[in-house]
């Protein structure tokens, strides 16, 4: 079996122009989906799960239930901490419900799944119609350097180029922003909420504004009122401090070990359609506990292959890609979780050299540190 080695020791060479992968590198592979698919279908693995969606609902909003009793019988007390990092948790969850209802893997049809991922984006606080825009691109060209929003700059660098332009206060982060990259993510969670109702208000054509709005609204409220309410003013921050900080920490350490790192496709390459998909993402290994973790993004191969596909079946189908991938040579990328949070390091911080003077010099610098 064939797996993508990464370099994740520590860089001590300076800065290094960062390359982009192509045609040249990935030989075309015109029937490898259709051959996969093929198999897919007939292993029955893009059928629906209705029983198992509904019971992952039912477990979420008994979890809540127990977060509203428990925030009650609480009252003025600063174990209401406790409850605030429980429903940044839970509202990650309901996010991957978003994002499965957004790829029509829950319900029966397209509309009923994209009514429910707009009502379960707004019990999240964010805009369905600024992620399925911006997820969407993502999904058809990931990695591909002007193509893929993922990897446009966003305070981190995630390309050599836009490391090179910053400026100020973010360029003293962008020189160590590997290491910076989980702090950062306590602000996540903000910045998403701050993100989508930036879109829907300045956003022109927006299908369903008023409707995310109100929810959006809605859901800040019923939220927001109880905690300032019952809570001592300072205390109520906090709660709302850790749970937006659990929330982004949560989101960013799902969603980040699925591409960083992997190779970076040149903005002009034009591959076939398996190629691109496999040979920039990355799965994480860990079985059913990682898939109830990360609500299936863990399988982030079979995800971007078939996303259509329901969670519970994404490990049936992994089996079936891995071995068409040893089969023909194409390397198929699986790592721990702990190791994908080093590759995403090390890489951010690679990219994050392009910040660094140009006249420092790394091995004298650490020649100084010794």
């Amino acid at each position: 079996m064939s797996f993508t080695q990464v370099d994740t020791t520590t860089s001590t060479l300076g800065r290094v122009r960062q390359t982009y992968a192509g045609n040249a590198e990935f030989p075309p592979m015109a029937a490898a989906y259709r051959d996969v698919q093929q198999v897919v279908r007939e292993t029955g693995l893009l059928q629906r799960t209705p029983v198992f969606y509904s019971l992952v609902g039912a477990a979420l909003v008994l979890a809540f239930g127990g977060c509203v009793t428990g925030f009650i019988l609480l009252g003025d007390s600063w174990f209401q901490l406790l409850i605030a990092g429980a429903l940044g948790i839970l509202f990650t969850q309901v996010a991957f419900l978003a994002h499965e209802a957004a790829h029509r893997q829950i319900l029966s049809s397209g509309p009923a799944n994209f009514r429910l991922a707009r009502i379960l984006a707004g019990i999240v606080g964010m805009s369905y119609h600024w992620w399925d825009s911006k997820h969407t691109r993502h999904h058809g060209n990931p990695n591909q350097v002007g193509r893929d929003p993922d990897i446009e700059v966003d305070t981190i660098s995630f390309l050599e180029t836009d490391a090179e332009r910053s400026r100020g206060l973010v360029r003293l982060i962008t020189r160590k922003q590997g290491w910076l990259f989980f702090p950062l993510l306590t602000l996540e969670g903000l910045n998403l909420h701050y993100i989508g109702l930036k879109h829907l208000v300045t956003r022109k054509n927006v299908k369903g504004r008023w409707i995310e709005l109100s929810l959006i609204a809605v859901r800040f409220a019923v939220i927001l009122v109880p905690v300032f309410l019952m809570l001592p003013l300072g205390m109520a921050f906090a709660f709302m401090g850790v749970q937006l900080a659990v929330f982004g920490v949560y989101m960013g350490a799902s969603f980040a070990p699925n591409h960083k790192g992997m190779p970076v496709i040149a903005p002009d390459a034009k591959l076939d359609f398996f190629s691109k998909q496999v040979r920039t993402s990355r799965n994480i290994t860990g079985g059913w506990w990682a898939t109830w973790l990360m609500g299936g993004l863990n399988h982030q191969v079979e995800h971007h292959l078939f996303p259509n596909m329901s969670r519970l079946h994404l490990s049936k189908a992994r089996g079936i890609v891995r071995d068409y991938c040893a089969a023909n040579g194409v390397p198929y990328t699986e790592t721990s979780l702990a190791r994908s949070y080093a590759i995403v390091i090390e890489y951010l911080n690679r990219v994050g050299l392009a910040a660094s003077d140009p006249f420092d010099c790394p091995a004298a610098s650490q020649f100084r540190r010794a």
